[in-house]
């Protein structure tokens, strides 16, 4: 016993000096890191691969924890030989490629978000290319799906026909990201995002962003005025299971990630009032109100809920938390990041 105790001991430590040398070689860039997804991703993968393994970046500071944490650089996406100097300096291996202007926001600025959405994707891609990089992640979202398309249970494959300058952009990002793959051999690894909720940064101006800001509401003012009507369904995932997926697709094996344009993935579907009244169990006196703007019209043309099974079936993708689990934690940690 004693024997087979220190040969596993040995074993043990080998391999954690295996995978202490893997990480090592694995430097990554992270575009958009002070955004809503960009801030989480960049933590995590902080904790799993090192705080010197993972370089943030961002046209603008991101959070404190962020900046405490590991190195940070500014970067503008439009800036290609800046990007090619950051690739260089770092000796980056691969990228996860968040900044856009999301839906709400590129609905006021058309041309402006076109650019930054697909001219910074051109660059992040060209860069991966032509400096042999391990592979890219590019998020694109349920806002490539449109007015045609099936919005209950939405297939992987199916009607896109986006009517919003971001749904547009991210159509057309996935064409571009599938063409590298085969043109070019670039790996590129893509999710389609559904509204995605988290306490460590605020909302970026998305159609889906009631689901953050109706948590601050109630606890500061006990109420929430929703800019969509009270029944709209729409896909929506925590953030924790989010950056899981985004990890894992990175993580998994080549061989596995067969759709080189985006998976569909989804967690929890629900509208304005469900999550009222979940909200309502915890804080009895909260009411919430009703005032549509211009996001209804994006939203009534978003999917209801989300097919997911390819990716379920290809790397084994899955959710794990429902609406009450995330509301329990939003409410908790909202709490504790405005007594701060």
């Amino acid at each position: 016993m004693y024997y087979i105790s220190i040969s596993q001991g040995i074993n043990n430590y080998f391999r954690s000096e295996l995978l202490n040398t893997f990480y090592s070689m694995k430097n990554i860039l992270v575009i958009g890191a002070a955004g809503q997804i960009g801030t989480d991703l960049t933590m995590e993968l902080r904790r799993r691969f090192g705080n010197d393994n993972v370089i943030a970046s961002d046209i603008k500071s991101p959070s404190e924890m962020v900046l405490n944490s590991g190195p940070f650089t500014k970067v503008d996406v439009l800036d290609k030989v800046g990007l090619e100097k950051i690739v260089a300096k770092y000796k980056i291996t691969e990228i996860y490629h968040l900044a856009a202007i999301l839906s709400g926001n590129a609905e006021k600025a058309p041309r402006r978000s076109w650019d930054i959405n697909m001219e910074g994707l051109f660059n992040v891609l060209d860069v991966v290319k032509e400096k042999n990089l391990d592979k890219v992640f590019w998020p694109s979202s349920i806002a490539v799906f449109g007015p045609s398309t099936p919005r209950t249970n939405t297939p992987q494959d199916t009607v896109m026909d986006p009517n919003t300058v971001y749904g547009i952009s991210k159509q057309a990002g996935e064409r571009w990201c599938e063409y590298y793959f085969e043109k070019y051999g670039v790996d590129v690894r893509s999710l389609r995002y559904p509204g995605l909720i988290s306490y460590s940064a605020d909302a970026g101006g998305g159609t889906t962003d009631y689901a953050v800001e109706i948590f601050y509401d109630a606890i500061k003012i006990k109420k929430y005025e929703s800019f969509l009507k009270e029944d709209t369904a729409l896909p929506m995932m925590f953030m924790e299971d989010a950056i899981n997926a985004t990890i894992g697709i990175m993580e998994a094996d080549k061989d596995l990630v067969k759709i080189r344009s985006s998976y569909n993935i989804a967690g929890i579907s629900f509208d304005p009032q469900t999550i009222a009244k979940e909200i309502k169990n915890h804080i009895s006196e909260f009411e919430i109100t009703y005032k549509p703007d211009f996001r209804q019209k994006i939203a009534d043309s978003w999917p209801q809920s989300i097919d997911e099974s390819k990716a379920n079936e290809d790397w084994r993708w899955e959710a794990k938390f429902g609406l009450k689990e995330m509301c329990d934690i939003m409410l908790r940690e909202v709490e504790k990041k405005i007594k701060k």
